[in-house]
């Protein structure tokens, strides 16, 4: 993929490559790269609703921050309809598979609070209903902006088609809880161009969402992370020796992998506020390899950007598979080169034994990765499972260059403060 020049003046840069040669070393099983098995005894958080997706309240570095000593994360949720006519058996039992499985066509962002870092308690809807100018709320990331605890949502506002938008609202404090006010108009801020980022009428299966702000340690400017395809109609991508990369022989067959066309985005912002955003052309690019890089974001550590995101079994190409979980790079510069952490990229994926248990792993600049409970299997053939739609137990990793390991079991929807703010 060529790189075009900047109307704000970035330097262009060439989007970094995860290979298909990278990706034939990922193996799962490999205990410092795997999540601890969940126990099919996990606590639920609500039995009224699934949540997913999870976005700790941070400041625009990355720190999970608390306010006035209250942690708060939002997250994509579904109501559980254990009485709806439509998810009853034919012998009347609630279908809880097929309720779990329809949940993206109705979430919405909710909001918790604890003391604690965990037992978290509902507030409830971020924004009212009709707010929002799409169907869906998907996931994105919530801001603490100052000390009068203003908070910035970037979130993707999803059918008809996707946009990246935010939403401003306040984070309000007493002894007993909080709650969010405001959160009353929604700003679009940039959709795909089909230029560099694939747009729906070019692939009906498009991926363009997952907004995640940051500003780079080390030219001081506001930038957003974000999920994409590289741009192009549905089929027409090439799958060329760059893409491959290193193969042995008999790995130069790459079938019908020209579908998988992920990357991690990236726009610069041309304001402070972050209300005007321009598009860069990608930080990485998986065509080949597979077609999601979803919930894209950094840690900063060591003067070197460690970029994370995660992926699917189901979403990698022909002839290459991994462990759905979190798939990490490194660079010592913000447009790379990205190199693959561990050889591979895989950072934490799911034991092959329970291959959906945990998604959606969010890594967090002290080593504590969150992520929520999908399905556990209940027996020991795994044709009975337990859905989950709950918080997952917390993992430690460590990152040493470039590998990291797995070291720490924390509780469930175990995660800290890394510094409170005090409102004013």
């Amino acid at each position: 993929m060529k790189s075009t020049p900047s109307k704000f003046g970035k330097t262009p840069h060439q989007p970094s490559l995860w290979t298909r040669a990278d990706a034939l070393k990922v193996h799962a099983d490999d205990p410092t790269t795997t999540q601890p098995l969940v126990s099919a005894n996990f606590p639920v958080l609500s039995d009224e609703v699934f949540i997913w997706d999870t976005m700790p309240l941070r400041d625009i570095d990355g720190n999970i921050t608390s306010v006035d000593g209250w942690s708060v994360i939002f997250t994509l949720t579904a109501d559980r309809h254990p009485n709806d006519p439509q998810y009853l058996d034919q012998n009347g039992n609630y279908d809880v598979i097929r309720d779990w499985s329809d949940r993206h066509g109705r979430a919405k962002m909710y909001y918790w609070f604890s003391r604690t870092g965990k037992d978290w308690k509902l507030g409830g809807r971020v924004m009212a209903e009709g707010v929002s100018p799409t169907v869906r709320e998907w996931a994105g990331t919530p801001i603490l902006l100052n000390e009068q605890g203003e908070v910035d949502l970037y979130y993707t506002a999803v059918t008809p088609g996707a946009t990246i938008v935010k939403v401003r609202g306040r984070v309000v404090t007493t002894e007993h809880g909080v709650s969010l006010v405001g959160f009353e108009k929604v700003k679009p801020l940039f959709e795909a161009d089909g230029k560099m980022y694939q747009t729906e009428a070019q692939n009906a299966f498009w991926g363009f969402r997952d907004p995640w702000p940051f500003r780079d340690p080390k030219d001081g400017k506001l930038y957003m992370l974000f999920e994409g395809n590289v741009a192009g109609e549905r089929g027409s991508h090439k799958v060329g020796k760059a893409e491959v990369g290193d193969v042995p022989p008999g790995y130069e067959d790459v079938g019908n992998s020209r579908f998988q066309t992920a990357c991690v985005g990236i726009a610069v912002a041309r304001d402070e506020d972050g209300d005007d955003w321009e598009m860069l052309p990608p930080l990485l690019t998986a065509v080949g390899v597979n077609d999601q890089t979803e919930r894209p974001h950094f840690v900063f550590q060591d003067g070197k950007y460690y970029l994370f995101t995660i992926s699917h079994t189901f979403t990698y190409a022909d002839g290459v598979t991994g462990p759905d979980g979190v798939y990490g790079f490194v660079a010592d510069s913000l447009f790379g080169p990205y190199v693959p952490l561990n050889g591979s990229g895989l950072v934490l994926g799911n034991p092959s034994s329970q291959p959906f248990q945990t998604y959606s792993h969010c890594v967090m600049p002290n080593g504590l990765v969150t992520s929520f409970i999908d399905s556990v299997p209940t027996d020991d053939t795994g044709t009975q499972i337990r859905i989950g739609g709950t918080e997952a137990p917390t993992v430690g990793i460590k990152i040493k260059g470039q590998q990291t390991f797995v070291v720490a079991e924390y509780d469930y929807g175990y995660i800290p403060p890394m510094l409170d703010v005090t409102l004013k």
